[in-house]
């Protein structure tokens, strides 16, 4: 039986998969494995029993990934989970920056007890006329999940798009559009677009990109975008720009004391993920990650660990180990099995970084005295019996 506590309220749709081989766990000591959108995992205590904790999200800056893949423990995202939800968002927030919509409606709000505020409409509306985005340029930093859904559907509205980043993927590549402009670097994207639309992890090389310095290159009047991270943002270079005409518009979905209320600023409650469904589709995918490891010791969607698939066992037993990505681990895992007259059909490794991960397939049942055994070797930091 597995035990999984949530940190914060996970969609049903999602729970609701787990089979009769699983139990929630009121507190996290009790559990095998863990589900957390928002809340902090910093400060917690981490157990010995914890096998996993999977990110209901993309982002995982709540969670102490150094630390977790130390003790062995595999944390999961679900990349693209939610990426429609922050693609419609974007698409809204585009528009809203470049017509004063929410100026209006305040003002029409502030005149709504005039009997006359039919002919005031007509005469003040100008005042919160705005621009068009169709023919506009439009530059996406980040050509992950959400930055190609975002580039594909501002094309089809007739923008202009500008796509930079120097790791897309292969599969981000092909469903790229094929309209889209590929930005040789940062540089151009801000020298050539009058919108900006930031979609990248926070890193020490994107913290602070947008600066003075990345200011001064850009377009007078250019509209930014930040569904991403506030740390992406120096606050204060930010608001220098805005009052100087510099920027025209700055949309974040991260509203803080330095920004809110500014003028040109336009902040959003965190909502960009913030969908029904957006809600389901993390839920189920973070279940379904958890339960691919804890039944067949597979990792998909890994951030402090390898992405590692060995189907399901067909052999008698499977032992699963995560270990420092040091030379001679292997020899030392088939060794160990070989003393004990066991013979290997199949395995597989992979690393990331300075952890790497182990399945080996055997064809006798797995034993605790032979997991003891590999525990103990130096450089092992768990050992699974799957099966």
């Amino acid at each position: 039986m597995y035990k999984i506590n949530c940190l914060n309220k996970i969609s049903p749709v999602g729970l609701d998969l787990f089979t009769d081989h699983y139990e929630m766990a009121d507190q996290f000591n009790e559990a095998d494995a863990v589900l957390v959108r928002s809340s902090s995992v910093h400060d917690l205590e981490l157990p010995p029993a914890l096998e996993a904790i999977a990110r209901a999200g993309a982002g995982v800056n709540n969670i102490p990934l150094d630390k977790c893949a130390e003790k062995g423990i595999v944390v999961f995202n679900t990349p693209g989970a939610n990426a429609n939800g922050v693609k419609e968002i974007v698409i809204a927030s585009l528009i809203i920056a470049s017509r004063d919509i929410f100026g209006g409606v305040n003002w029409v709000d502030s005149c709504k007890q005039d009997p006359e505020v039919a002919k005031l409409v007509e005469k003040n509306k100008s005042k919160f006329a705005g621009t068009e985005i169709k023919g506009k340029k439009l530059g996406v930093i980040g050509l992950g999940a959400v930055g190609v859904l975002v580039a594909n559907a501002l094309i089809k509205l007739g923008m202009e798009v500008y796509g930079f980043d120097p790791y897309i993927s292969v599969d981000a590549a092909w469903n790229l559009s094929k309209f889209v402009k590929h930005a040789k670097s940062l540089e151009e994207i801000y020298r050539e677009c009058d919108y900006i639309t930031v979609h990248v992890p926070l890193t020490d090389t994107t913290k602070a990109m947008f600066n003075k310095e990345t200011f001064a290159l850009m377009k007078d009047g250019v509209k930014i975008l930040n569904f991403s991270r506030d740390a992406l943002v120096i606050d204060d270079d930010m608001i220098a720009a805005l009052k100087s005409g510099k920027v025209g518009r700055y949309v974040t979905d991260f509203p803080n004391p330095k920004v809110c209320g500014v003028e040109g600023v336009i902040t959003i409650p965190h909502l960009g993920a913030s969908t029904s469904e957006s809600e389901d589709n993390c839920a189920i995918m973070a279940v379904r990650e958890l339960m691919e490891y804890l039944e067949n010791g597979n990792i998909r969607n890994s951030v402090n660990y390898p992405n590692c698939d060995m189907g399901v066992c067909t052999h008698a037993g499977r032992i699963a180990i995560n270990h420092r990505n040091i030379p001679n681990m292997i020899s030392q895992f088939t060794a160990t099995v070989a003393k004990e007259n066991i013979n290997i059909p199949d395995m597989i490794n992979k690393s990331k970084g300075q952890f790497a991960y182990t399945i080996l397939d055997i064809e006798s049942p797995s034993t605790p005295e032979l997991a003891q055994k590999i525990r103990e070797i130096d450089g092992v930091l768990k050992v699974r019996i799957i099966k």
